[in-house]
């Protein structure tokens, strides 16, 4: 409960960024339930008016007769109070659309702005699906939740209020005989409230696993086809849907139970306000029109609980909804960078790595004091069995993680004391899995360098190898790739993203195993592609087929975390050790 009064506290924080289109909807919604309070009263006087008119002509009193004038004006009146109610209610929603709308705007903003503050730490222990389910599902709850329930609750307490004062008028004992409604409704309402928050919680952490499997079981969709696991996958999503049924069902059924108690109470509270308001009737205490009144006045005091107690279900899921949105937003950032040094006009590209040491978890270590020294214009190979450390080095190299002891430094200058996006301005990187976007082949170039003319792109992509294939599509560079770029071969991809890395200009390039996917004549051209960019520029590369790394400056051959054997490819042969051995297991059958 602690922990949604202060999620709620927080989201109000970007309420008050539109305070004056709040302010308004609130002053034009006490306006509306103003005017609706006085219709059952200025009704009952035109029902009070009547019963005396029929009384008199019921007796014979000469001269009785329907007072139509006094009636026609009471009728205008009501008419007059009903158009009043009717715009304003319209003008106290527009004013909170815009409050919603605007408010969840500059929520997805600074979560998107957080997003892009987070380390890659935060993203390598979580499901995608969970995170864009915070983005989408969660904000739209609570968009709902505000959307739907603000100006009603508000509505509902100024409505009690109102009615309440309207009783007092006509009935004092009545009217404290009745607000006994009131605490009953609120205490049943509190006690369903706490037992069922907890099942709304675990509803929206399971809907966020559901979108993280259904994410990748997408994009794994051909590999599941290939291995015949469609059985095994829909198993675990039926178990995974299965648990948010459970979660769901129990939220919304013990929620549920909230209207039907308050109707309870509420229902018998207007049977006994209608008995005890006939007998006050028949003593002459309180007149027909009064007691009518009165009567719709119990009414106005439960339509509001009954509305928030329907509204039950859609609060408390916005709630949980904030509580992982303001997780999110309360994730630590990537460490504050204090008194950073600026980059030398010119990157020479040599990198040193100076005791190195780092692990994931801290109590266990992966690397332990690496030192290794490469000069500029190098291209260095990074080998070794699977989990040595390799694309770690990489992550340390690029500060996507922050090494425990020891220093990296590019040309002399601690990457400590250089700013992230600096450090990262420094290098291109072709990665094993191409990422392209749904865009042009253009656009899509041209992410490495926003800046870049079409001429730029244009010879970028003639350098990678693809200019070619791209003039012989139906609209050229202006041809758009689907969502996840199925439209074009692996092979065609890495060579879009081997002309984005280019254009960028890279003074450290890396390559992550920017072959493995292809086949040899594709290898070929790629290869010729990635030795046209690494021509002067410090290059790394991660590869497992050997064959493609022989003219490498130097070999790091990496093993548990350390750097066991370095050299060129004929030095490391003629040593007979680790590398030897590897190279030489790939073309045994040879």
């Amino acid at each position: 409960m602690k922990n949604n009064i202060q999620a709620l506290k927080r989201l109000y924080t970007y309420i008050k960024a539109y305070r004056l289109y709040f302010i308004l909807a609130l002053f034009m919604t006490v306006i509306a339930t103003i005017t609706n309070a006085t219709i059952p009263f200025v009704i009952g006087l035109a029902v009070t008016e009547m019963a005396n008119n029929v009384a008199d002509i019921i007796k014979g009193i000469e001269g009785a007769a329907i007072n139509y004038k006094y009636i026609g004006g009471v009728l205008a009146t009501f008419i007059s109070i009903g158009l009043i109610s009717q715009i304003t209610q319209y003008l106290s929603i527009s004013f909170m659309t815009n409050v919603v709308q605007g408010s969840m705007r500059n929520l997805r903003k600074d979560i998107t702005e957080k997003i892009n503050k987070l380390p890659v730490s935060y993203f390598d222990s979580r499901k995608q699906g969970d995170i864009l389910s915070i983005v989408t599902n969660d904000v739209d709850a609570i968009s709902n939740a505000l959307q739907q329930s603000v100006i009603q609750i508000f509505t509902a307490i100024l409505g009690i209020i109102f009615a309440v004062a309207m009783m007092m008028y006509i009935s004092v004992p009545m009217a404290l005989i009745a607000l006994l409604i009131i605490p009953l409704s609120l205490i049943v309402s509190k006690f369903i409230i706490k037992k069922s928050q907890k099942y709304f919680v675990n509803q929206q952490n399971t809907l966020g696993d559901l979108n993280g499997y259904i994410g990748e079981a997408y994009s794994g969709f051909d590999v599941i086809k290939l291995y015949g696991k469609e059985e095994d996958t829909i198993r675990e999503f039926e178990s995974i849907n299965d648990r948010l049924t459970q979660n769901s069902f129990k939220a919304f059924f013990v929620s549920g139970l909230m209207m039907p108690l308050v109707g309870l109470i509420s229902n018998l509270g207007y049977i006994t306000m209608a008995v005890l308001g006939g007998y006050y009737a028949i003593l002459g205490a309180l007149t027909v029109g009064n007691m009518q009144a009165f009567i719709q006045y119990i009414w106005q005091i439960n339509q509001p609980i009954s509305q928030m107690t329907q509204l039950s279900n859609v609060i408390q899921t916005a709630s949980a909804a904030t509580i992982r949105i303001f997780s999110i937003l309360d994730e630590k950032e990537e460490l504050a960078e204090i008194n950073t040094a600026k980059l030398p006009s010119k990157i020479e590209g040599n990198v040193t790595f100076e005791n190195v040491s780092f692990g994931y978890n801290k109590n266990e270590p992966l690397i332990k004091n690496l030192n290794f020294s490469i000069k500029k214009g190098d291209k260095v190979a990074i080998v070794g069995p699977t989990g040595a450390g390799k694309t770690t080095l990489i992550n340390l190299l690029m500060r996507f993680y922050d090494i425990d002891s020891g220093s990296i430094k590019i040309d002399g200058i601690d990457t400590k004391d250089m700013k992230r996006s600096d450090v990262r301005s420094i290098f291109g990187m072709v990665l094993q899995d191409a990422w392209l976007y749904s865009s042009s082949i253009k656009d899509n170039i041209a992410f490495g360098n926003l800046d870049a003319s079409e001429s730029e792109i244009i010879n970028a992509a003639k350098t990678a190898n693809v200019d070619h294939f791209i003039r012989t599509l139906p609209d050229g560079y202006d041809t758009e790739l689907n969502e996840g770029t199925s439209n074009i071969s692996l092979g065609q991809k890495q060579l879009l993203t081997i002309a984005r890395a280019l254009i960028s200009n890279p003074k450290i390039l890396i390559l992550d195993e920017a072959t493995s996917s292809v086949d040899t004549r594709l290898e070929l051209l790629i290869q010729k592609a990635m030795d046209a960019i690494m021509k002067g520029r410090t290059s790394f590369v991660i590869a497992h087929r050997l064959s493609t790394i022989r003219d490498a400056d130097i070999i790091l051959v990496m093993n548990k975390g350390s750097i066991i054997e370095q050299g060129s490819h004929d030095e490391l042969i003629e040593k007979k050790g680790f590398y030897e051995k590897l190279y030489n297991s790939q073309f045994a059958n040879s």
